[in-house]
């Protein structure tokens, strides 16, 4: 199919400068691709007839990962030191 429809990972090294400028980054294109983002991981994850924890888990383990990421300068602060 056309460059512009295949997704990333079927993009081949040479084509992937091309396949960017095929890309919109205006706001209205960049919450697109957060949607369609968001619905493909869904239909992958949590909209399947026999999931199991893997979609549920993997997003309680980004939130972690997010918010230590958030904390980071605030938990550096309050680390035990040693003093000599």
């Amino acid at each position: 199919g056309p460059l512009s429809e295949r997704p990333l990972l079927e993009v081949r090294l040479g084509e992937l400068h091309a396949w960017i400028s095929t890309c919109s980054f205006s706001p209205q294109g960049l919450l697109g691709a957060v949607q369609k983002a968001w619905s493909s991981y869904c239909a992958k994850y949590i909209h399947v007839r026999q999931g199991g924890p893997a979609g549920i888990s993997m997003l309680l383990a980004g939130y972690c990962l997010l918010s230590y990421g958030w904390n980071y300068q605030h938990l550096k602060q309050h680390r035990w030191r040693k003093y000599h």
